[in-house]
């Protein structure tokens, strides 16, 4: 059974969702550049492939970051300043601490359902948006994003090193919304979902493409608090 470790650390100041990469980029300077586990760039051009141990969101209104696994540990860098404090773009943010929220989960394919959802996820690469846009109702639409958000998962679980014991099964209920966000000087096309699956998944961890960067958060609707142990 895989035990996982998390870190939620929000904090206190709002921001703006466009602000959000400024905010990343003032945890990374205070924490180090040379410390890969912040943004996962070994340099200019290469990139570590890896689920992210470090994500940057917006939960609330408010800034805040995700740890998992040796993220947990690796996070002290940020905190050993003097001073946290940075500017986001033009403008100082006093960077205060709301809570710390660390818990160890037994990660596990279960015989019932849990239902979650799913903010900001973006589910398509150019491949699948071709396809998402061609198909005529909602039906297939809804039967491609579930096969994506499958694989999703299973990415997750090989990405914390977790050997998942059953099939993954994911039925996605209801879309919410879709609206295009801005990313890297470009807009993507994200999902506001809620979703059932068979596998747990610990609340704000990421699902999807970008999670770093504040995409895919995954929040449990009836939290099952039995299989968390503090």
């Amino acid at each position: 059974m895989k035990k996982l470790k998390t870190l939620l650390v929000s904090f206190e100041n709002p921001i703006a969702y466009s602000e959000l990469p400024a905010f990343r980029a003032g945890i990374i300077e205070k924490a180090g550049r040379n410390h890969v586990i912040f943004h996962n760039h070994l340099d200019s051009k290469r990139y570590v492939y890896r689920y992210p141990r470090i994500q940057y969101k917006i939960i609330n209104q408010q800034p805040a970051i995700v740890c998992v696994d040796e993220g947990v540990d690796e996070i002290h860098h940020f905190f050993q300043n003097r001073s946290w404090d940075f500017n986001l773009y033009d403008r100082p943010y006093s960077v205060k601490i709301e809570r710390l929220n660390i818990n160890q989960f037994n990660m596990q394919v279960w015989e019932t359902r849990f239902t979650y959802n799913l903010i900001r996820w973006n589910a398509l690469n150019q491949e699948n948006y071709k396809k998402f846009k061609e198909l005529g109702t909602e039906t297939e639409r809804i039967n491609l994003l579930d096969s994506i958000l499958t694989g999703n998962i299973i990415s997750f679980a090989k990405g914390i090193d977790w050997t998942l014991e059953k099939e993954v099964k994911v039925s996605i209920s209801k879309i919410n919304r879709q609206r295009w966000l801005p990313l890297k000087g470009q807009k993507v096309l994200s999902f506001d979902i809620e979703f059932t699956t068979n596998v747990f998944l610990p609340n704000y961890i990421g699902l999807g493409k970008n999670v770093s960067l504040g995409f895919g958060i995954v929040r449990q609707k009836k939290y099952r608090k039995a299989n968390e142990q503090q």
